[in-house]
């Protein structure tokens, strides 16, 4: 980014001031319920369950005027966004050429894969971007990933004499995580054309896919580092240029010095919308957590088929699954019920990469916060991808990384899904679950596992209550439980009504109705 275009943008910015986005809209379609009523608050407890604070609305047009003014709001909202965002990679088609530099010995050498493997990933990663394409590609090999050009004087050579053959790339892409503006500006100048990094591709991957003011302002977190770094070998450039006076209008301030405190006031404004949208979504598990309706966050490598997964288990026809790298950014609820009839919370979360760039993990921390409110924690793999254990470990990593409670990591529901693309497939695990979320394969043994898992998790209890018909006992339970079956004797005019109950409705019955 240059240092004029960051002056305006930045100054703008702060005549401007910062109005905090409202957060996105959930709008989950619900599976169809059963015939009676099921869980706590009727069906459409559920639904207000998933909606976020002070959205919530009964059917019927009721509420049409906030929705009007929560419109609005967004509306003036997305100006200011476009300014807390810095500048998108330049639009158009990009062919590039891909090199992946591949580490043959020592401690730095990948245990779970293949240089192979790798650069197929990077292919994927590409070939995500709408008009990106992939010329051709080369492995090298390199003793010293981390040196200023990456390669040896010999490997370097071969790599400026294959690009130079290839006069239609528009760019190369170095399959490393991060180049310094070092480095990159060293690089761009040897062979003439732009070199991105596995940091910049990922970000510009978010950038397309992110739909909600959180998703977009996460991501703009995520470029303060490098806009820092690119800000910072300008400077240097700059300087090395002009002469004369270093201080603006005889302010005392560097025009460095103005440009990091500008850059600092705009991460200041991008952080503190994105607490405000942090507050709001602790009310909304506030809410939930009153309900007390389950909640399962449903984990795994990036494109494993989180998605396809969630819209099996709830019958959720909104849900459109995308065959590709990072579909899902933002935290979406999706209302579901257990074999018992016991209403669920699903949470479809972003989906994890191996060596993921440490800014954008850090930047997504907030949105991954909510697993640790969860009951049970579903993680799906891709069983039929060549790296899935390697996968299955960046996952795990990323997991630790969070501090989740011991007894949520203790609990993980393992999935091995896509196993209608393996024959006769047999999982070496023996308490993981093979499913096939597109074929309907293995699902209701999925659903009775994760049923038994949260009435272990929660603590609620199957129990049968003997009942008086005349009385109000029985509408209570369909309000405050989860009702499974009515067994009405007429002529005692009494029932015996077998429920899944938590431990606080329980103790509440028990004082509403003594025995």
């Amino acid at each position: 980014m240059g240092a004029r275009l960051l002056l305006r943008e930045a100054a703008a910015l702060c005549a401007r001031g910062s109005r905090a986005p409202a957060t996105g809209r959930l709008r989950p379609l619900l599976p169809r319920p059963p015939a009676r009523p099921l869980h706590a608050g009727g069906p459409w407890g559920l639904r207000a369950a998933l909606e976020p604070p002070g959205q919530s609305q009964p059917p019927g047009g009721a509420g049409r005027s906030g929705e009007r003014e929560e419109a609005e709001e967004e509306e003036e909202g997305e100006e200011e966004l476009e300014e807390l965002l810095g500048p998108a990679l330049p639009p158009g088609a990009q062919r590039l050429f891909l090199v992946h530099p591949a580490i043959k010995w020592g401690p730095k050498k990948p245990q779970l894969t293949t240089a192979e493997l790798q650069i197929a990933e990077a292919v994927a990663l590409i070939n995500t971007l709408q008009n990106w394409t992939v010329l051709d590609k080369i492995i090298l090999s390199t003793k010293t990933p981390d040196k200023k050009f990456i390669f040896g004087k010999g490997n370097f050579q071969i790599l400026t004499e294959k690009i130079k053959e290839l006069p239609h790339i528009t760019a190369v892409f170095l399959n490393i995580e991060r180049l310094s503006p070092l480095t990159k500006k060293e690089l761009e100048d040897a062979w003439g054309v732009t070199v991105f990094d596995r940091y910049t591709v990922v970000l510009h991957i978010f950038r397309c896919n992110a739909r909600t003011k959180e998703a977009k302002l996460q991501i703009a977190l995520a470029e303060i580092p490098l806009l820092r770094a690119n800000l910072k070998n300008e400077m240097s450039q700059l300087d090395q240029q002009r002469g004369g006076s270093r201080y603006i209008m005889g302010s005392g301030e560097t025009f460095m010095e103005m440009q990091y405190r500008l850059l600092k006031e705009k991460e200041f404004k991008i952080r503190n919308a994105l607490e405000k949208l942090r507050g709001k979504r602790s009310v909304l598990r506030t809410q939930r957590r009153r309900r007390e309706f389950p909640v399962i966050s449903v984990m795994g490598y990036t494109n494993c088929g989180k998605t396809t997964l969630i819209k099996a288990l709830t019958g959720d026809e909104g849900l459109q699954p995308r065959d590709q790298l990072f579909a899902t950014l933002d935290i979406t609820a999706h209302g579901g019920y257990l074999p018992s009839h016991l209403a669920v919370i699903y949470v479809d979360t972003i989906g994890f990469l191996s060596e993921l760039p440490h800014d954008l993990v850090e930047s997504f921390s907030a949105t991954l916060e909510d697993v640790a409110y969860s009951d049970l924690i579903v993680h799906v793999r891709d069983i039929s991808h060549p790296e899935t254990v390697l996968q299955k470990a960046s996952v795990l990593s990323v997991l630790k990384k969070l501090n989740l409670p011991s007894h949520l990591l203790d609990s993980v529901v393992e999935v091995h899904n896509k196993v209608d693309l393996i024959e006769s497939y047999q999982s070496p695990e023996p308490n993981a679950i093979a499913v096939s979320a597109l074929l309907g394969y293995g699902l209701e043994e999925l659903k009775e596992e994760i049923e038994r898992t949260v009435l272990k998790t929660t603590g609620k209890k199957i129990l049968t209550i003997k009942i008086k018909l005349a009385g109000p006992q029985l509408s209570w339970l369909y309000k405050e439980a989860t009702v499974q079956e009515v067994d009405v004797m007429p002529e005692d005019g009494m029932a015996n009504v077998k429920v899944i109950i938590s431990n606080s409705a329980l103790g509440k019955y028990k004082k509403l109705f003594p025995q």
